[in-house]
This record gives C-alpha cells, structure tokens and sequence, in this order.
C-alpha cells in the first residue's frame, strides 16, 4: 500500500469514527459513505470522482432512491462530503472529500 492510500485509509477510518458520535447520522448514512470510499478506491483515489446512483445503492445496500437521495445530500450538509449533481443521465455527480488532513 503507497503512501497516499495510507492517508486515504487513515482519513476515511477517522471520519467514520466521527460519523459514529454524529446522532444525525443512521446506518444508511454510514453504509453510503462506505460506498463511496470503495467507488473513490476504484478509481485510484483521485478528486474529484465520479459516482453513479445505481452503483452506490447497490453497494450500500439503499433500497429506495428517496432515502438514497436524502442520504448523499445529508452527508453533504454535515460536511462528510462535497457533492455536486449533474442531473444528467450520462455523466456522473461528482464528489469531493473534505480535507482529512485537518482532521
């Protein structure tokens, strides 16, 4: 493991700690931001990347796509991520993670 996915995982292990000591955060918010780490891994961990709704459902295991949708956006709200849609059904929404070296 290089030095940069070190960092990653150190960072993604810290914020979940943190997510654990949030009351606004839920398992589904948890599971989705697992999702997202694995999806932001398999894309070489570069910023911004890219996500696709049906895939992060899948691998978080959101059944609806309004809790989906609430979900992404809360995790925005509470600084868990930066979330950009594109509403376009061909490219998708970006992500960027905050600043794990602060933290």
């Amino acid at each position: 493991m290089n030095m940069a996915s070190q960092k990653a995982m150190a960072g993604y292990a810290n914020w979940v700690r943190h997510m654990a000591g949030d009351p606004r955060m839920l398992a589904t918010h948890v599971s989705l931001y697992a999702a997202l780490f694995i999806c932001w891994q398999r894309q070489g961990f570069i910023q911004p990347f890219t996500i696709s709704r049906r895939e992060l459902m899948e691998f978080s295991k959101i059944a609806s796509i309004a809790t989906y949708h609430k979900c992404i956006k809360e995790l925005d709200v509470c600084g868990y991520i930066c979330y950009q849609p594109t509403y376009h059904p061909r490219n998708g929404s970006l992500v960027y993670w905050p600043d794990w070296t602060n933290n």
